[in-house]
């Protein structure tokens, strides 16, 4: 406990055979399924980026952390012209096979696992809550969807709430797993770009789709461009990506 303070540490001490601290490790070990970043279903990918979790909560197919993945994220209060790039792109990756891996946020997230299973795709939505919670609450069944046909994902324990912190830690998971990772549509300051950074730091590659100069959604993305980011303008700009 050599990162703990003394305070800390007593409480620590304390607790670890309370009543509450046993009744909830039997909760989560009979109400939900989960690894650990020593077990072998583990993606090696995950296990080498920076900080990755040591615990990941799942409902779905599991082995779909064995396929090739592309990370989806942009904004949440999307455009027509973000969800039409969407329709155009998506349905011709998922037939390769490749795998759509989103945060089930509002906007470009949810859009990508909706188009996704459209196509009879596979998806992971990872998620900034417990995972019996739904955060925005409107895609209850979504995230239903997606844990009966893809993999649903959390580093958080039953019953967590959508607090702010969780999304970049949510972020990095969705960075680390991908192989290459798509923004569409972002605004200058976003959670999409910092998704973008944790990519670039993972050495995963970064693309996005450009859009109009004065348009205020498309200005991240345009910048991730200016800096070197791939700008994808067809499905096979995006499947170069993995063939190289």
């Amino acid at each position: 406990m050599a990162n703990f303070t003394a305070k800390q540490s007593e409480v620590v001490i304390t607790n670890w055979h309370s009543r509450d601290l046993n009744e909830n490790v039997k909760k989560h070990w009979f109400e939900c399924h989960f690894i650990t970043i020593e077990d072998a279903q583990y993606p090696q990918q995950l296990k080498e980026s920076y900080c990755p979790p040591i615990v990941l909560f799942y409902r779905g197919k599991l082995d779909l952390l064995n396929t090739t993945m592309l990370g989806v994220v942009g904004a949440r209060k999307n455009t027509s012209y973000g969800k039409q790039a969407l329709k155009n792109l998506l349905p011709s990756i998922v037939t390769k096979p490749i795998t759509i891996v989103s945060g089930l946020a509002a906007g470009i997230d949810g859009i990508s696992h909706e188009i996704t299973l459209q196509a009879r795709g596979q998806t992971i939505g990872v998620i900034g809550t417990g995972i019996d919670v739904t955060y925005p609450k409107e895609h209850q069944a979504l995230q239903s969807q997606v844990a009966q046909f893809g993999l649903l994902l959390s580093e958080f324990p039953l019953t967590s709430k959508p607090f702010r912190s969780h999304f970049p830690q949510r972020n990095r998971i969705i960075a680390g797993l991908c192989e290459t990772l798509l923004v569409v549509e972002a605004k200058e300051k976003s959670g999409s770009l910092i998704t973008a950074s944790l990519a670039l730091q993972e050495n995963r590659n970064v693309c996005a789709v450009p859009g109009r100069i004065d348009a205020l959604m498309s200005v991240g993305c345009n910048q991730l461009i200016l800096a070197g980011a791939k700008p994808i303008l067809t499905a096979n700009d995006l499947l170069e990506e993995f063939l190289s």
